[in-house]
């Protein structure tokens, strides 16, 4: 069944970089000047999804804000005769086909995604974390897609992580079936390395069959006292196979402040308008 609702999860608190986000939602602090869900909006449209379903929480209006129309403001820069400024906003409204979805309490990833269930129905999805910024020739979606498309299963993205990074994700145990795929054997959320079954950590990438919303209907709260996806992830196993996909490319994790910064600066690099300039700025730093 062809793939076509994505789904973005952006209700967290963003503690990590508070104070701004007492009143700026994360997913809205700046990559060079795109928003960082812009990024994860981008990826799911390349990669051929129709629909993007955002899970946000009452006080990230912000965000639907961003996605809908500006007539006054197109209209003020067509006036102006602003045309590089107009080709840069683009058409973000109608990049795709919104809808949004409250998640009134931050229960985990695991109850961010049950919330979609309605929304979603019986049929596969892809649930992206608009922290995870990859940048790669071909989409970081599009890459899981071919996966998905061979083996008619769920699918993870992974990436390499070292020794002292274990802690901060979810781990798989692998099983290589090809280049760069893996058959899932299991899952551990955030363990010590030394209990670790690999080192390929989750990154916010998923594919997903609806059978998930019946494994999360059940599953308990797990660290943190959050119903965790990864959980729901290991009991899926008694049902269907999972891959994983080590993705091509680079990885940010912007969802840290070291990691934002990091990213806006490769970015910028890449950016024909900016990096020339910035490129000498920084050579003056050393």
């Amino acid at each position: 069944m062809k793939l076509r609702k994505a789904v973005i999860t952006a209700a967290g608190w963003g503690t990590r970089f508070l104070p701004v986000t007492r009143s700026q939602p994360k997913e809205m602090l700046p990559l060079v000047d795109k928003p960082l869900i812009h990024y994860s909006v981008e990826e799911a449209i390349k990669s051929g999804f129709e629909q993007i379903i955002m899970v946000t929480s009452a006080s990230k209006r912000a965000i639907e804000d961003y996605f809908k129309g500006s007539p006054e403001l197109e209209k003020y820069l067509t006036n102006r005769g602003e045309t590089d400024l107009l080709e840069r906003m683009g058409d973000i409204s109608g990049m795709s086909d919104y809808c949004y979805v409250l998640q009134r309490e931050q229960k985990g990833l695991g109850d961010a995604v049950l919330t979609v269930k309605v929304v979603v129905g019986n049929e596969p999805f892809a649930v992206m974390l608009p922290d995870d910024v990859i940048d790669s020739s071909v989409p970081g979606l599009k890459q899981m897609l071919a996966v998905y498309e061979k083996y008619g299963c769920g699918v993870i993205a992974v990436t390499p992580v070292a020794d002292e990074d274990v802690g901060r994700y979810g781990i798989i145990e692998p099983q290589k079936v090809d280049k760069g795929v893996y058959e899932v054997l299991g899952l551990v959320e955030k363990p010590e390395p030394s209990k670790a079954p690999s080192r390929l950590a989750i990154v916010g990438r998923y594919i997903l069959t609806p059978r998930i919303f019946d494994v999360l209907k059940t599953t308990p709260p797990g660290k943190n006292g959050e119903i965790q996806l990864t959980d729901a992830l290991n009991q899926l196993l008694k049902h269907e196979k999972l891959y994983a996909c080590d993705l091509k490319g680079t990885r940010y994790d912007a969802g840290t402040p070291l990691g934002w910064l990091k990213a806006n600066v490769d970015l910028a690099l890449k950016r024909q308008d900016i990096a020339p300039e910035f490129k000498k700025y920084l050579k003056s730093l050393l």
